[in-house]
Formats: C-alpha cells, sequence, structure tokens
C-alpha cells in the first residue's frame, strides 16, 4: 500500500508541475513543447482525479472511525459504520482501477490497424466466413464512435467470401481493441454447399497489424520499385482505360505490396506505400526474414482446424474465446457487430494478467 500511495503522489507532484509549466507564457507559445505537456498532462488527469477521490474517501474513513469509538449513540455509530463501508469499498475499486492505469502501455495502443483476413482450411466455405468476419468486424466498427474502415485490398471468390482482404481501420486506440483478434478463427455450421445438412468446420484466418505511417518510420526511396499496370479489380469502367494498378516492391526485404481497389494510380501509390511502410516496419523489427515469417505465422498458426483462438458455433448459436474460456450464446449478436463483449473480456484478462506479473515481480 505505501508503495501505492508514494506512485501515485508522484504522478500527483508530475502533474501539478505540468499545470504550472502550461501556464508559464514562455512555454505556451512554443506550440510544440506546450501540445507535448498538454498530451502528458491530459493522461494524467484521470488518474489524479481518481487519487483525489481516494484520498477524500480516506480521510472520510478516519473520521467515520473516530465516531464509531468514540460515539455513545448507536444510531450515529451505525450511520458511521455504513458510510465507511461505502467509502472502504470505493477506495477497494479505485485502488485497483489506478493500478490498471498505470500498468506500462503498449506503445502501439494508440495506432490504427491494417487488418488481413484469409480463407484457410475448408476451401470455399472457409473463403465464404472469411467474408463473414469481414462484415463482423465492418459492424462493430460502425458502433465505436471516430473509427473508420476502408477495404484497400481484396480477392473475391465465385462463390462469395475472400480468399484474403485486406483493410486499413483508423480511429481512437483501434489497436488496444482489435490486436486480440490476431489468430485461426473456426466456423462450424452447415455449408451453404452441403446437400446432406451435414455441419462444417472451416477456419480463417486474421492478422492485425499496427499502422505505421510516413512520420513514424521512412523507407529511403531508392528502396522502392513501382511498376504500373492495369487493373483488373474493383472499380467500374474507369479502370479499364488506364493503368491504374500499382506494384511496390521494397528491394532489401522483397516485401511486395499489389494495390488495385483505388480508383486513380495516385490513390493505389498512396494505399501501397501505406501497407508497405508498416510490413517493413515490422520486418526490421523482426531483425530477420525467418523471424518475420515465424512472427506472421504465430500470429495465425497454420490456419488448421485444430488450432484456434475462437470458435463461431453457429448451430448452437455459440461463440467460445478459447484463450479465456468465455462462452456467450448469442453468436448472432456478435456477428452482427456486437464484438464488444467479448473485446472487453480479452482486455479485462489481459490486464489482470499483466497486474499479477507486477506483483509477483
Amino acid at each position: 500500500m505505501d508503495n501505492f500511495i508514494e506512485k501515485i503522489q508522484a504522478l500527483a507532484d508530475r502533474y501539478n508541475e505540468l499545470q504550472g509549466m502550461m501556464s508559464d507564457p514562455e512555454i505556451i507559445s512554443d506550440t510544440d513543447r506546450y501540445m507535448k505537456l498538454s498530451k502528458e498532462e491530459s493522461k494524467l488527469r484521470p488518474i489524479i482525479e481518481k487519487y483525489n477521490r481516494y484520498t477524500q474517501n480516506s480521510t472520510l474513513i478516519e473520521e467515520n472511525q473516530e465516531i464509531i469509538a468514540s460515539s455513545e449513540d448507536q444510531e450515529l455509530a451505525d450511520l458511521a459504520k455504513e458510510e465507511m463501508k461505502d467509502a472502504v469499498q470505493e477506495n477497494q475499486n479505485l485502488e485497483q482501477e489506478i493500478k490498471v492505469d498505470l500498468l506500462p502501455e503498449d506503445p502501439n495502443d494508440e495506432k490504427n490497424i491494417i487488418m488481413e483476413i484469409r480463407g484457410a482450411a475448408g476451401g470455399d466455405e472457409a473463403s465464404l466466413f472469411a467474408g463473414d468476419l469481414l462484415s463482423m468486424y465492418e459492424k462493430f466498427v460502425a458502433t465505436q464512435p471516430g473509427w473508420k474502415m476502408e477495404i484497400v485490398s481484396s480477392s473475391p471468390t465465385e462463390v462469395g467470401g475472400f480468399k484474403e482482404v485486406e483493410a486499413v481501420i483508423t480511429g481512437d486506440h483501434v489497436y488496444s481493441k482489435l490486436k486480440y483478434e490476431n489468430g485461426a478463427h473456426r466456423v462450424q455450421r452447415v455449408p451453404v454447399t452441403e446437400s446432406q445438412g451435414r455441419v462444417h468446420t472451416s477456419t480463417a484466418t486474421v492478422i492485425i497489424m499496427p499502422e505505421y505511417s510516413e512520420t513514424d518510420y521512412k523507407i529511403d526511396p531508392k528502396d522502392i520499385r513501382v511498376d504500373v499496370l492495369r487493373s483488373s479489380g474493383a472499380g467500374g469502367q474507369h479502370i479499364n482505360k488506364t493503368s491504374s494498378a500499382v506494384r511496390m516492391l521494397h528491394l532489401p526485404t522483397g516485401i511486395m505490396v499489389f494495390m488495385e481497389e483505388q480508383r486513380s494510380q495516385q490513390q493505389n501509390r498512396a494505399k501501397a506505400l501505406q501497407i508497405l511502410t508498416t510490413r517493413v516496419h515490422d520486418y526490421y523489427e523482426s531483425q530477420n526474414q525467418e523471424e518475420y515469417d515465424s512472427t506472421r505465422k504465430n500470429l495465425v498458426g497454420t490456419g488448421d482446424r485444430s488450432e484456434r483462438i475462437r470458435t463461431y458455433n453457429y448451430p448452437q448459436n455459440r461463440v467460445t474465446d478459447h484463450r479465456i474460456g468465455l462462452t456467450l450464446n448469442k453468436l448472432d449478436r456478435v456477428m452482427d457487430g456486437g464484438l464488444g463483449e467479448v473485446i472487453d473480456a480479452l482486455v479485462a484478462y489481459d490486464q489482470a494478467q499483466k497486474l499479477q506479473d507486477v506483483e509477483n515481480g
């Protein structure tokens, strides 16, 4: 407890210091410095507000303890006990919340993401399920204020669905919520092509990458080869009249991106560079090709039916996240964009694990 109070008091001192600095005319005139301090202050503010409430409760607890010990009025003592009980409970909750707030932040949590969805084991049914997952994420994104999803690359199949599809999702702390979607997603249902009514098991894989822009990480232009091609994808008659598709190759790593979803060559170039920047950054973070390939494989596994992070059981209207043992009998709502309950449970589990690591460490 003493260590906890010391940590919070140090943050409170820093918060007060920041408020003083931000009222300094010299700092106010320095936009970059002021914005940096303002960002730090806004991160600390909710923690300090909770701490202020915590100290108010602590004072209240002490006062009520004195009343209970000294009062001869039983009714007054009972009221003090009830008030103290509520304050103790609130402080326990506040302490837990503050400890979570103090956990080391994933530096990528604030970032936008690039999402890749691929049909894996199960042939046509796997590609149909990949399309269903895309629809689920599109509907979930629509429920998040300020979030936006844009498909930047896709390979539709003849039966519907996608062999693979890639999207950029932007908004506030997108990665912090969707990073848990990495892995193999298993579906159990009767395919539309199944005439005997038998339940089949198929999988689709999802990769979530934090997006790195040119301001985060810059690729030397001489390391990129760009080929312009005729597009064969979406975009109507316009794309057949111009060479608008773009193939972008990063020469040092061999990483290649093909983009044809956008209407113009310029737009396809911009999107291709956006994706390439993220993949090249991931590559160099991994140090070498073997580790890069291994990391991507570990994110999704092999796509085998026995590997899964989550199972979507249509006959029983059930979704199960195997990592945390969560089962919800509301698959229809989840597929309709109601993914929040699953994500909240994953976030809570992750935070609990980190808290345990800190306490054990």
